[in-house]
């Protein structure tokens, strides 16, 4: 039986999670934080991201830890038969996989999808990768800065002065993750109808595509013309931008023409709002050299903070450019319960909020195979099973081969 420790809103749901690095464990951190029982099943060498430090706890890389609480490790060597055998053995007990394998390793195995669709009908199969398994690219290694670059997303970051710029966190690994949880639940919806699972699939081309709106859409309305690099603004606002106050930057966005007059009123200058380079949106993106020029003069006499607590009372959306240890000890961070603790862990808390079936923190991220025999046993294997399948290499035991 799965171990109903937390009445999350996808308690007793089962996960084995094959996956490595940041996409799948972070829709699998998703489904843990959220009731699931995420076995992770893991090379010999264990997840590569426990290395990608400093810094370090322990023996494990920050970048690991932030993507893998409330999960249980096992080591397996699923590049063996015998260890493709207790797999197999999981499967049984399982709602949901998910790998982000090269395409087509699994079919080399002998456990392709069509093999899983027969043994386990009601399993759903997520599979993560770079461009999918067909197409030029088809089973090609996908990385996050390189999908940047190659959907545009790179090429529409920065100013034409800094040339095309990564983002500086690895939004198309997390954006996949995101669209793999999503299609994860979408498949577990509509197996509660048919009684039959699915082949999910998410690649991080796809999701790089899907997530540079506007600029896809500019293009096919914009006679095919590329978008230029406009910084921190937006193509199609204006002001939605960043500001020099007179003690830092703050950013000020705006949405529609009430809210530009509305903003005007509020810093004193009403007239702004009804001059005719500036009433409509549309005019305000075309002059809007202008009207930054109108905008800084006035806000460069304000101090950035403070204008932007009035500012957002008023309704109007403004705040100050900051650095990630002044946005974590913000007083909102904090009321909303952002930053969540257990033992030596910290961590963001699950966005997603329910009134009554909460997302939670059970386990701090697991050291290497540290529920090999924990895990086993659920599945049915004796303690001198377990010490075998240790003793022949097929499950790994706290050390990882390096």
């Amino acid at each position: 039986m799965i171990p109903q420790i937390a009445p999350g809103a996808i308690a007793g749901l089962r996960v084995i999670d094959l996956s490595r690095v940041l996409g799948g464990p972070y829709c699998t951190q998703i489904l843990a934080d959220h009731g699931a029982d995420v076995v992770k099943v893991e090379p010999p060498a264990g997840d590569e991201t426990r290395d990608w430090g400093p810094p370090f706890h322990e023996d494990d890389a920050a970048y690991f830890i932030g993507t893998n609480r409330n999960k249980r490790s096992i080591g397996l060597d699923l590049a063996s038969e015998a260890g493709r055998v207790v797999l197999m053995r999981m499967l049984e007990d399982a709602d949901v996989m998910i790998e982000n394998f090269k395409p087509g390793t699994l079919d080399k195995w002998g456990i392709g999808n069509d093999v899983l669709r027969a043994k386990f009908p009601k399993l759903i199969h997520c599979r993560i990768s770079g461009f999918g398994g067909d197409g030029p690219h088809g089973g090609h290694p996908g990385y996050d800065a390189v999908i940047q670059s190659m959907v545009g997303l790179m090429a529409s970051t920065g100013t034409a002065d800094s040339g095309p710029t990564r983002i500086g966190v690895a939004l198309v690994d997390m954006s996949t993750g995101l669209y793999a949880c999503v299609g994860i639940l979408m498949a577990l919806a509509e197996r509660a109808k048919s009684g039959l699972g699915q082949f999910v699939e998410a690649t991080l081309y796809e999701t790089g595509l899907a997530i540079m709106h506007p600029h896809t859409a500019n293009y096919f309305m914009n006679g095919g013309k590329p978008p230029a690099r406009t910084g921190n603004e937006h193509p199609n606002l204006y002001p939605y931008a960043v500001f020099t106050a007179r003690d830092g930057d703050i950013f000020v966005g705006v949405g529609n023409d009430a809210t530009y007059r509305k903003l005007c009123k509020e810093l004193g200058k009403p007239e702004l709002g009804t001059d005719p380079r500036f009433a409509r949106n549309r005019d305000r993106v075309v002059n809007r050299d202008e009207l930054r020029a109108e905008l800084e003069a006035i806000l460069t006499k304000e101090d950035g903070e403070p204008l932007c607590r009035r500012l957002l009372a008023a309704g109007l959306p403004a705040g100050p450019v900051q650095s990630i240890d002044k946005a974590l000890a913000n007083p909102h961070t904090i009321a909303r319960g952002d930053i969540i603790e257990k033992d030596w862990y910290k961590g963001i808390a699950s966005p997603v909020r329910f009134d009554r079936t909460k997302a939670s923190l059970r386990r701090v991220p697991p050291k290497f195979s540290e529920h090999a025999t924990e895990v086993l046993g659920e599945f049915g294997y004796s303690a001198d099973e377990i010490k075998d399948l240790v003793a022949k290499g097929t499950v790994s035991g706290p050390e990882r081969k390096r």
